[in-house]
């Protein structure tokens, strides 16, 4: 799928388009990948859940009326794990940091070795002589997406079958997947790894992908490693503990005030905007902080179209800011005369890093950075200050 529009209206037409299959149908065909342009039994939302241009409990509450409980179960159960990612990733912050370090190491020797560059280079741009893993890696950069059991398979075939560095596997997904998140996208890649569910790696099977992918491909067993252990061996000290969320400052009525819309949350009316006394808007364009290296053109494109609609939502002719100098942030608000900045809650990732970047320039102004953050699971109720 090619053909994207980047709005709220556009994912509540695919929700209504696809309810009637969010029951057994979504059930009995969520595993086979069709490929590019035929993903049919899945609803492709992700990018519009990512945004928050539809919400989860949206997505939930269409399948519950559609189909009951019992039928909408896999669907909702599959709504719900980015929510399990989102969640625990926050309490264990210290993973996004060690993945962006390690990051960091595996470009430094990207840099230095050359038979290491010239295997990478063939692996993302669909040179490996590996027929499905080679198509795989076409359709991610042609359309930013990818069904969910090839990103497993993807990935399990990067890590152990090519033997390449699995952060420089998630650095390439994470730059073009158009629902690329931080906490999904780390915590899937170290899933398959075995880094997640600790000595438990994701191992590909070819009769597996023989048989969904409808027979598009038909891999070899020889063709693929066979996976006696993850890498748990590279981090001998297990996960880290759960640590408190972090404190947030709520808005506060009566300050001059600048709305911010981050491609975090695009639906910024469900807040209570008429109590604050709102004097500029601002989107602000993040995806360019996913990685070091350039982030795919559709990600981008996605992102501007995701924010100017979440402005025309509200009615806004907002600054268009650009997330380089943390400082544009305190002197965008210091323009307008605003002493809060208001947005929707950031969560771990690297819009939450530039922001702490930009921290010290608010506070040497007076400028509190505040947040809303969303009641979950309840579907027709609106997001509250706390």
């Amino acid at each position: 799928m090619t053909d994207w529009t980047p709005t709220r209206s556009e994912g509540d037409k695919i929700i209504a388009d696809f309810a009637p299959r969010m029951g057994r149908h979504y059930t009995n065909g969520r595993n086979t990948d069709h490929g590019s342009g035929a993903h049919k039994a899945v609803s492709v939302l992700s990018p519009y859940v990512r945004r928050r241009l539809v919400l989860e409990s949206d997505a939930v509450a269409a399948a519950l009326a559609a189909h009951g409980p019992k039928d909408a179960e896999k669907f909702v159960q599959e709504v719900i794990w980015r929510g399990y990612f989102k969640g625990w990733l926050e309490h264990r912050p210290q993973v996004w940091t060690s993945y962006r370090t390690g990051l960091e190491g595996d470009l430094a020797a990207l840099d230095r070795d050359r038979r290491l560059r010239r295997d990478v280079d063939r692996a993302v741009n669909g040179q490996t002589g590996l027929t499905c893993f080679d198509a795989w890696a076409t359709e991610l950069v042609e359309t930013g997406y990818l069904h969910n059991h090839a990103r497993m398979w993807f990935a399990s075939i990067w890590i152990f079958t090519l033997g390449l560095p699995w952060r420089l596997g998630a650095d390439f997904f994470y730059r073009h997947l158009l629902d690329g998140d931080a906490a999904s996208n780390t915590l899937g890649w170290r899933w398959v790894a075995g880094l997640h569910t600790r000595g438990k790696p994701y191992p590909v099977d070819a009769k597996n992908i023989t048989t969904f992918t409808a027979g598009r491909f038909a891999p070899r067993g020889s063709d693929l490693a066979e996976v006696t252990q993850g890498l748990e061996a590279t981090e001998p000290h297990g996960l880290p503990t759960v640590t408190p969320l972090r404190p947030f400052m709520p808005p506060q009525s009566g300050c001059p005030t600048g709305l911010l819309i981050t491609d975090e949350d695009c639906r910024v009316e469900d807040f209570k905007l008429a109590a604050l006394d709102i004097r500029t808007t601002a989107t602000l364009a993040a995806s360019s902080l996913r990685s070091p290296l350039p982030v795919s053109d559709l990600v981008t494109w996605f992102e501007a179209g995701a924010l100017a609609d979440a402005a025309m939502r509200v009615g806004a002719s907002p600054v268009v800011l650009q997330a380089a100098d943390p400082a544009s942030l305190a002197k965008w608000a210091m323009a307008a005369g605003v002493t809060q900045i208001v947005t929707p809650y950031i969560t771990c990732g690297p819009l939450r890093d530039w922001l702490d970047q930009a921290a010290p320039s608010l506070s040497a102004h007076g400028i509190t950075f505040c947040e809303w953050r969303r009641a979950i699971g309840l579907p027709d109720r609106a997001a509250d200050y706390g």
